[in-house]
């Protein structure tokens, strides 16, 4: 029996037994809130959720362990994964052979024009942390990729620039990043239950765009957030399987790059490929939250996984190079794509502060060159000509070095752990930096922005999380300034947070008006609270509507 889910302006959506919508149902949204993807939903939610949730709880136990000494290393009960020479992942998939620059940015209207117009290979169209999980964000960014595959959209501006798409072999390939499987979607009930943000996502875009991208002669593309198990990877494997199915599309049809940016997934990596392998389209170093994680899983130990300034940790730093090493030469070996990590810096209008940003992109970009990636991401259109360039004069016409199988690089357990060994020092500069950069992404995220520029970078979930963590661990870990001498304690917390929102825009920095307010208090709720929460972006979507 088919159930509607009533609309605030009288529109209806019908809805498989057992599933309420209780979004908005805006103009057009039926156009990807479908009959079937609705159904796929259902079948993924009844099938999969109880696992998902397993795995949740199996997160939680990790941490308790680390918390009380444990420690992180390779998994003996796969070992023999590890040491099989012979399996490899599937071939890369139509659209994705050549990765040299990936652009990544969220789904507004405007974003999915410029992105598929930069002259990227690939974008990562991004429901996860450069989005809020508004619903009509969610909604809404599903309706214009669906209109980006089907050349219906465009885009005037305020000041009358008109925006349009390129014709589709200047486009660069578009690849879903679904929310990570934490994230719930209060606005899609299954029995009762909230959905998973991830299969909500995953469901919507392969029964809709995805479909029409398979017509074009590509395929549905994925990049897998926030994991941080082989047996997360093997949940994600089993939703392919089971949608595939269930669409009727044949099974490898789905390719996926798993984002390695959680501690323990970094123990993983060729388990996660392993899993997925007949759906793999490689690895990727999600550096920024990488970072997040190292503080987040050991951060009740002290000065042992104490990182400094969030600035100060580059990815030369002894743990940081393990870990890339580690991953290019576990995609190769496997024959899987190895994609560097994001440079987040935006072109301004100041020629001092572009040279030299464009100077470290381009050291940082042919590192991962002659470390053996096969390309790497840029988050401004600006940037996508300089990595392409840097990894063209490596590759050449190659469109990746997956032969180059990085035989050289022996990566131990404890090199990954290195922390100690990463240079630099904690400094009230970092800590202001760290207040200011929170507060300003909390406030445009409440308000419906996921990727803001802040001081010439383009902060996202990601670094915000950096930020509010090193706060949590300085304070609870009774750090000293190294340029002042100051322990950070609560009050020198909330005095720099006075100060630090006294300089930004608003009604002469009067945020008592309510300009930073809900901002404020929902960085204090993550970054000094007695309990540390595990994602900033739980207790801030509990603030949506």
């Amino acid at each position: 029996m088919k159930e509607s889910s009533p609309s605030t302006e009288g529109r209806d959506v019908d809805t498989p037994d057992g599933l309420t919508i209780t979004g908005e149902i805006a103009p057009r949204a039926e156009e990807v809130l479908t009959p079937r993807a609705l159904e796929l939903i259902v079948a993924l939610h009844r099938a999969l959720d109880d696992r998902r949730l397993e795995l949740l709880a199996a997160r939680q136990r990790r941490v308790e362990d680390l918390a009380a000494g444990g420690t992180l290393d390779f998994l003996p009960e796969t070992k023999h994964i590890r040491d099989d020479p012979t399996w490899r992942v599937a071939p890369p998939a139509p659209g994705i052979e050549d990765r040299r620059c990936e652009i990544t940015g969220p789904t507004d209207r405007k974003m999915t024009i410029n992105a598929l117009n930069s002259g990227a290979k690939a974008w990562l169209a991004d429901h996860e942390d450069a989005n809020t999980p508004q619903w009509s964000a969610v909604v809404g960014g599903q309706l214009n990729l669906l209109d980006a595959i089907n050349r219906t959209i465009d885009f005037t501006g305020e000041n009358g620039k008109h925006y349009a798409l390129k014709p589709d072999e200047e486009l660069a390939t578009i690849i879903v990043r679904p929310r990570g499987w934490h994230l719930p979607e209060k606005h899609v009930l299954v029995d009762g239950r909230p959905m998973s943000g991830s299969l909500v996502d995953f469901a919507l875009y392969l029964a809709t765009a995805g479909l029409r991208q398979i017509e074009k002669g590509q395929g549905p593309y994925f990049y897998l957030p926030k994991m941080e198990s082989h047996l997360e990877a093997r949940l994600w494997n089993d939703a392919f399987v089971l949608a595939q199915d269930f669409l009727g599309i044949p099974q490898g049809t789905i390719r996926a790059t798993v984002l390695i940016e959680t501690y323990p997934a970094a123990f993983e990596m060729e388990e996660i490929l392993y899993e997925l392998r007949d759906h793999s389209s490689g690895l990727n170093a999600g550096r920024w939250d990488f970072m997040f994680s190292v503080i987040k899983s050991f951060r009740t130990r002290g000065t042992e996984f104490m990182l400094p300034d969030r600035n100060a940790v580059t990815m030369t730093v002894p743990f940081m190079r393990a870990y890339t090493e580690l991953l290019v030469k576990t995609c190769h070996t496997r024959g899987a794509h190895a994609i560097g990590g994001m440079a987040a810096f935006i072109p301004s209008r100041d020629e001092v502060v572009n040279a030299a940003a464009f100077a470290k992109v381009r050291d940082d970009k042919t590192r991962e060159a002659n470390d053996g990636f096969d390309g790497s991401w840029v988050a401004h259109p600006g940037m996508v000509e300089l990595c392409k360039e840097v990894f063209t004069s490596v590759l050449g016409d190659k469109p990746n070095q997956i032969d180059r199988t990085r035989e050289d690089v022996h990566v131990t357990a404890a090199q990954l752990l290195d922390v100690a060994a990463t240079p630099g020092d904690v400094t009230e500069a970092g800590l202001r930096n760290n207040i200011s950069v929170g507060i300003q992404y909390l406030k445009a995220w409440l308000g419906g922005l996921g990727a803001v520029a802040i001081f010439n970078l383009m902060e996202d979930a990601a670094t915000a999380e950096i930020s509010r963590s090193q706060v949590w661990q300085w304070l609870h870990n009774d750090v000293t300034l190294a340029d002042t001498g100051h322990q950070v304690t609560r009050e020198l917390i909330d005095r720099i947070v006075e100060e630090e929102i006294a300089k930004l825009p608003g009604d002469a920095g009067d945020y008592d008006a309510g300009d930073y307010e809900e901002a404020k208090q929902t960085f204090l709720e993550v970054a000094v609270a007695d309990d540390y929460a595990d994602f900033l972006t739980l207790p801030a979507y509990d603030r949506m509507p």
